[in-house]
């Protein structure tokens, strides 16, 4: 049972890696124009972003400078949102260059996913607004009015394309769909709060399925199609083979699960392809399990047919995980040494089949050799001709 559990833990370091918090820029260094100062600060952790913020509780207002290092030719935004978290709702406040080159600032409440961003009133009273752009990072400032004596807020954070002056969209993976959080303004705490959870659910998902799917199912695959050649690992082969797809299913189907309950709370945002590999996969390898239960014996005349239908679905099975799972770092986007390692294990995995496969192919060849030798031997005799050769009476 420790063969096919190497793999895992070699995917180990990717788990603790993805599930720990990047580390944050350092802010307080941060200078501005014209000498402003702002009482403190936060490094947001994702798309490069600073808050700075100086709250004055005596009329609950807040002059907030929010820093963001982006292509001068992108968008930047920053907003409250005050009923929910995320993009719906929130009150939001654009930097970008217009048509004509010059750094503009806009506010505007979301109201859907489709960027259609426009001038107009938020639905707390903003007192000023400002933005620049300089050694390479957009800066908004802001004056607002923080109602109901609430110092606490969910905000998000954005950067995307501009076309023709206008901002018109975003990425929808990695940090794009993970740049909110919650600040309170009073006691200087900012973090991302609701971010930080959903992404600790979506690196299980990602991890759960790279192991089972990713490897323990190739590795099954080969201690099938390999280790039965040597009559020694008979029929232990047989159970480890079991062992391993079953474990494979049962890590899977868990990580499915978590799957679909992500894209159930990730409203407006589909990645279409992912999702529906991922349902091929769940039926062609509950397909496969229950193949186990029909299972003809050796000498049974539909053997033959089940042994096609179990080696066509458990490949198609092996295909379609390694593809999906290259989706989902794209999608996850990590640190691009987690997708080398995984390419490592595959391309490790690989080069051991391709040496089996040689050293297996020369063991059968050798054994039907010594099977027509003899099969001859039997037929004919030791004479060659049909018969032994007899003494003289």
């Amino acid at each position: 049972m420790a063969i096919p559990m190497r793999p895992a833990i070699l995917l180990l370091p990717l788990l603790l890696s993805l599930v720990l918090p990047s580390s944050a820029q350092n802010c307080v260094s941060e200078t501005f124009s014209n000498n402003r100062l702002f009482a403190r600060c936060s490094a947001l952790g994702r798309l490069s972003a600073t808050l700075h913020w100086t709250y004055h509780p005596s009329n609950g207002t807040a002059d907030i400078a929010y820093r963001a290092t982006q292509d001068s030719s992108n968008f930047v935004a920053w907003g409250i949102n005050p009923n929910s978290s995320g993009m719906l709702g929130t009150n939001a406040f654009f930097a970008f260059h217009d048509s004509s080159g010059v750094v503009k600032v806009i506010s505007d409440t979301l109201t859907s996913y489709t960027l259609s961003v426009r001038d107009s009133n938020l639905s707390f009273t903003v007192y000023s607004k400002e933005a620049e752009y300089s050694n390479g990072a957009y800066t908004i400032y802001a004056t607002v009015d923080l109602p109901g004596n609430k110092t606490t807020w969910n905000t998000a954070w954005q950067a995307g394309q501009v076309s023709s002056g206008v901002p018109v969209g975003h990425a929808t993976t990695g940090d794009n769909v993970l740049s909110k959080g919650s600040t309170d303004f009073l006691s200087g705490v900012s973090s991302e709060g609701g971010g930080n959870s959903r992404l600790h659910r979506k690196n299980i998902h990602g991890v759960l399925n790279a192991v089972s799917w990713g490897v323990l199912m190739p590795l099954g695959a080969i201690i099938a199609r390999y280790l039965r050649v040597f009559q020694s690992a008979d029929p232990a082969w047989f159970y480890l083979h079991v062992a391993c797809q079953c474990s494979a299913y049962i890590i899977g189907v868990s990580g499915w699960g978590l799957g679909l309950k992500l894209g159930s709370e990730s409203k407006g945002i589909t990645y279409h392809s992912h999702r529906d590999i991922g349902i091929a996969l769940f039926c062609l390898a509950t397909l496969q399990v229950f193949a186990l239960l029909l299972r003809p014996n050796k000498d049974h005349k539909y053997r033959i047919y089940w042994n096609v239908y179990h080696h066509l679905i458990g490949y198609s099975v092996i295909v379609l995980s390694v593809v999906n799972i290259f989706k989902g770092f794209d999608i996850l986007d990590p640190a691009k040494k987690w997708k080398h390692v995984y390419i490592a294990i595959i391309a490790t995995l690989g080069g051991v089949a391709l040496v089996l496969e040689a050293v297996t192919w020369a063991i059968v060849l050798k054994r039907k050799s010594i099977s027509s030798e003899k099969f001859h031997h039997n037929e004919y005799g030791t004479n060659g001709y049909g018969g032994r050769q007899h003494q003289g009476a």
